[in-house]
This record gives structure tokens, C-alpha cells and sequence, in this order.
């Protein structure tokens, strides 16, 4: 057959050759070493908890080795698309620190363009770039059209409406597959020009050269030396309208862009041995691949399953309604990707977690378990380490959004939110009283007179008349100029008039010769102050708080103890 002819007949139009693309992309000039990765998503909906996962491994080799981090939009399914999804992803993704040097951006206006100089960055619009290389294949006869008349359009049509065939003999079911393919190979001109010319549609295919019986030796940068069957699937390269498939577009685009590494999910591993054959058909050098196992969770069973769009956690956009910092879900990610990653935050307490040398090799090959109650230690960790500035920023920015109200108490005195949250904060070793925003604004929320209320009961064993003779005594004895060691020894003296112990070894040597102690008596004033039994540092609460807040809640109390 003659394959120029049938190139020509096919793909009229198509002027350019490779040789003009390759020039039209020329390698980057990186340092020796300098990785080129992407993230390269559909838009189909929300950024999955699992996608941040690759696409960290993604920044972080890129980073670290001066190379370059893109976004290329992969919207050739128009069907599963989902309007304002493309934009939403990129914004998500600018959330959690993943910052691309090229592709698809947000302009000014709003809406997705380019920047860099391998673009266009969205597959929609690169569909005469890829019909170059498909005619190329035709050209050398390595792919060839399968077209489809009407009547068996509408018959398909009617196959797909029909319930699944149970019970099907599915090797008798691939070998008919077989069948069918190898008859479509065989074709000549003159039935592709009466095709052509009566305006039925075709799919190109790839004719397929690989022996199933074979393997083909393959290293994947996670999971090691494979060996995978060779592929013998004439898989489709362009659908009927042209549009190229995951499989083709991938390859022409990695190839372009300068991919050095791809890193996926494992479930493309199937797919691997037609991505490798199409990288040797096309004369592309292909990269290195990274197959990451999926993340998993344990269902109320305790079983692993798959951590699925419906399970929470697993929207990237819920966890900031949560009230996490992107920072910590940031550093929650390291921790899955890299074992010893929590050894090194333990000595490097005040480094960026950028600077914490990822490694290929310290990546999990069986995958990894979501677990929100490892996320919550890890943004506690972080919370504490940061700045009183950055705590008020980080709560205050989650507030106005989720919570108008108390975003407007926190803006009518920072200073007095700051002084807050700065509570236990700094030194070895920090408080770690919260984990999210959401936990910090109800930690906060009794310094607040709207917000106040008396959440504990005073235990019942003692007598009313007790707790306002300590609460009148305190009132009565309180300078808040005091330090925090007159201000407890003003509170043990309380303790020793009632008949109470101020010494607490005294106390614990025989409880019975006391009415109660002087962690009790501190007790009364913490509820009636913070409507709390437990609370941060009470001396410092009234500091804060001062002596006019202070003294009206206990009042508040009294006034309650003798109604």
C-alpha cells in the first residue's frame, strides 16, 4: 500500500512535519541533572486529595533539581468536562503552595492563558499539533483508519442501550475482539477513497507490532525493575472528530514540553506498554515514570479501601471550610511521601518544609493510609510553630469567609486576638491546644462577651456559700498589676482561710483533713472567668482579659450563686 498516499488522503491539510514542531520546541536549557515535570489534570470537577499527592512529588523533583514545574489542562473529553472546573483546580492547587513555572494560568480577567514557551498549555487547542504526528505514523505505516457507516453508528448505538450481558465467555468474547481487529487491518485505497467520499467518520488506530507472550523490561523510579506483556492492542490514537485520545496526546505532549518525569497513580499501569510503544513508534526519548500506589482509608470494618471522591478528605476544597492550614496539610503530604520526613522536621523545627531533601527512594511502594487524626498532630505541630502574626492572619483570612461574625470581632481589636492566640506560644516547647482554625476560634471564643457562656457546672460536692466567699475573697484582694507568682499567692492565702490546702503535697498526704485544695479554689474562679473547668493559664486569661471583664463575670457568678 502505498502510505504516503493514504497519509495525504487522510490528513490533506496537515502541512507542517515534525521537523517544523521539534524546532518550534526546542530543549530547555537547564542545569545538568534539572528535571521537567507536570501535573496535568482533567477538568472534571474538584483537585482529589490523591492528585495533590502526585503533584507534590512533581514540585518537589522539579525544585529541588532547578528544573521546571507546568500545568497542562488535558480537556480533549468535552463530555466529562465541567465548566469552571480548569480554573477552580488552578486556584486549589495555588492554595497549597504548588507553584508552576509554565502552562495554563489565571489572567487578570479571570480566565485560563499561557505562559511559557511550550504551550499552548490546554490539549483543546493543540489538535493540529497532534494530527502532525498522527500523519506521521500513517506515513510510515504504523497507524490506519477504521471508519464507521451510519447504519453501524446506529447500531452500536442500540448495543450500548442494552443491559450488560451476564455471564459472558469473556475469552471467547477477546478472541472474537481479536478477530475483528486483525479484519480491520486489512483495507485498500480505494475503500478509504469511497469512505472518504461518502463522509463516514473514522478513528485512526495504531497498528500494534507487540507479542503478548513477550515482556518488555520496564523501571519505574517507585516499584522498580518490571517486566510487563508487550501490547498488541490497536488502541485508538484520534476519535471520529479528530480529538486525540489520553494515550496519544500524552505522548506527543510530554515529548514537546520536555518532560523528564512523569508521576501518575498506579492505576495507569495498564496502560504502560501502549505508552511505551507509542514513545518507540514516534522516535520520542521516553521519560521516566513514576507509578504511586493509591492512597487508601479504612472503613468502619477496619479494611483499607480506596479513598474515593465521596469520602471526606478526599476534596481538596473541604479541608480550608475545615479550618486547616494549607501549610499543614502541606506537611501532612511530606509525612505520607517520605518516611523519615518527621525525624527531619524533629531537628529542624523552624525550616520551611521545602527544604527537607525528598527522596524517590523513601517513597512507599504499597501505598499509603489517610488518616485524619495523623493530620490533626501534624497542623497542631505547625500551628504552634507559627507566629502570633500568622495564627491571627491564617484564622482571621478562614473567618472572613466561613464566619463573618467572628471575623468582625477579630478585626475590631487585633491587637486583643493577637495577645490570644500568642498564649503558650514560642519557646522549646510550645502549647498545641488547636489543629484548625475552626478549633482556634471556639478555644477563643470565651475572651468574647457575646460568646461567653458557662460551659462547665462546679462539681456538687461543694457548697455554694464556698465557691462566693473564694470568688468575693479574690475580687476583693486583686491588683492587676500583681506578677503571676503574688497573684497565686494571694490565691493559696483564699485557700488556707476556708479550710482548703495550699500545699498540694500536704493535700495528697491526706486528703480527708481538707475540705479541698487549692487547685479546686483556682477551679471556682476559672469557671466563673472562662465558664470553663479547663482553661489555658488563668493569670494570664485576666491579663488579657483585664480587670473589668474579669470582675464582671465573677460578679455575673455571684449574682448566679445567690439566685
Amino acid at each position: 500500500m502505498d502510505f504516503n498516499y493514504l497519509a495525504e488522503l487522510l490528513f490533506p491539510d496537515v502541512t507542517d512535519t515534525p521537523e517544523m514542531l521539534e524546532a518550534k520546541y526546542p530543549q530547555r536549557s537547564l542545569p545538568e541533572g534539572a528535571k521537567v515535570t507536570r501535573f496535568a489534570p482533567s477538568p472534571t470537577g474538584f483537585v482529589h486529595f490523591g492528585g495533590l499527592f502526585p503533584t507534590t512529588v512533581a514540585e518537589r523533583l522539579a525544585h529541588q533539581s532547578g528544573g521546571v514545574l507546568y500545568l497542562r489542562i488535558e480537556d480533549t473529553d468535552a463530555k466529562r468536562e465541567v465548566p469552571g472546573a480548569a480554573e477552580g483546580l488552578i486556584k486549589t492547587l495555588a492554595t497549597y503552595g504548588i507553584a508552576f513555572d509554565e502552562g495554563a494560568i489565571l489572567g487578570e480577567d479571570g480566565k485560563i492563558c499561557d505562559r511559557g514557551a511550550y504551550g499552548p498549555y490546554k490539549q483543546s487547542t493543540r489538535g493540529a499539533i497532534y494530527h502532525v504526528f498522527a500523519k506521521k505514523l500513517v506515513r510510515e505505516g504504523r497507524a490506519y483508519p477504521c471508519f464507521t457507516t451510519e447504519e453501524e453508528l446506529e447500531e452500536l448505538q442500540q448495543v450500548n442501550k442494552k443491559e450488560e450481558i451476564k455471564n459472558i465467555d469473556w475469552q471467547a468474547e477477546a478472541e472474537k475482539r481479536k478477530a475483528e481487529m486483525l479484519a480491520r487491518r486489512e483495507f485498500t485505497i480505494e475503500d478509504v477513497e469511497a469512505h472518504l467520499k461518502a463522509g463516514d467518520p473514522f478513528v485512526l488506530r495504531i497498528l500494534a507490532d507487540g507479542d503478548p507472550e513477550k515482556k518488555v523490561k520496564f523501571t519505574d523510579l517507585v516499584k522498580g525493575n518490571m517486566e510487563i506483556p508487550e501490547n498488541d492492542e490497536d488502541f485508538v490514537l484520534l476519535k471520529s472528530d479528530g480529538i486525540p485520545t489520553y494515550h496519544f496526546a500524552h505522548a506527543v505532549d510530554d515529548h514537546l514540553m520536555g518532560t523528564t518525569h512523569v508521576i501518575r497513580g498506579e492505576e495507569w499501569l495498564p496502560s504502560l506498554a501502549k505508552h511505551l510503544q507509542l514513545f518507540r513508534y514516534l522516535g520520542f526519548k521516553t521519560p521516566k515514570y513514576m507509578h504511586i500506589a493509591q492512597i487508601m482509608r479504612l472503613d468502619e470494618n477496619g479494611n483499607k479501601k480506596k479513598l474515593s471522591k465521596r469520602d471526606m478528605g478526599a476534596n481538596m476544597d473541604d479541608y480550608t471550610g475545615m479550618g486547616y492550614c494549607p501549610r499543614a496539610v502541606c506537611e501532612y503530604v511530606m509525612t505520607l511521601l517520605n518516611s523519615n520526613y518527621e525525624e527531619w522536621r524533629m531537628q529542624n523545627p523552624d525550616k520551611d518544609y521545602k527544604e527537607f531533601p525528598f527522596n524517590i527512594k523513601k517513597m512507599s511502594v504499597s501505598g499509603c493510609l489517610f488518616d485524619f487524626s495523623k493530620l490533626n498532630d501534624v497542623s497542631k505541630n505547625v500551628i504552634s510553630r507559627m507566629t502570633a502574626d500568622e495564627v491571627y492572619d491564617g484564622l482571621y483570612g478562614w473567618a472572613a469567609e466561613f464566619d463573618p461574625e467572628f471575623a468582625a470581632e477579630l478585626a475590631a481589636d487585633p491587637d486583643y486576638a493577637k495577645a490570644i492566640v500568642s498564649i503558650g506560644r514560642g519557646g522549646k516547647k510550645p502549647r498545641k491546644d488547636y489543629g484548625t482554625w475552626v478549633e482556634l476560634r471556639d478555644y477563643m471564643k470565651f475572651f468574647y462577651d457575646k460568646y461567653f457562656e458557662i460551659v462547665d457546672a462546679y462539681p456538687e460536692k461543694f457548697d455554694g456559700s464556698v465557691i462566693s466567699t473564694v470568688l468575693t475573697d479574690f475580687t476583693a484582694g486583686y491588683n492587676h498589676a500583681d506578677t503571676s507568682d503574688e497573684w497565686f499567692t494571694k490565691v493559696k492565702a483564699i485557700a488556707d482561710k476556708i479550710g482548703f490546702a495550699s500545699d498540694m503535697k500536704a493535700y495528697k498526704a491526706n486528703p480527708e483533713a481538707f475540705g479541698g485544695s487549692v487547685v479546686d479554689v483556682s477551679m471556682f474562679i476559672r469557671v466563673a472567668v472562662t465558664g470553663k473547668a479547663n482553661a489555658p493559664d488563668l493569670y494570664t486569661v485576666m491579663q488579657i482579659m483585664g480587670q473589668e471583664r474579669t470582675f464582671s463575670r465573677i460578679n455575673a457568678m455571684l449574682t448566679n450563686l445567690k439566685g
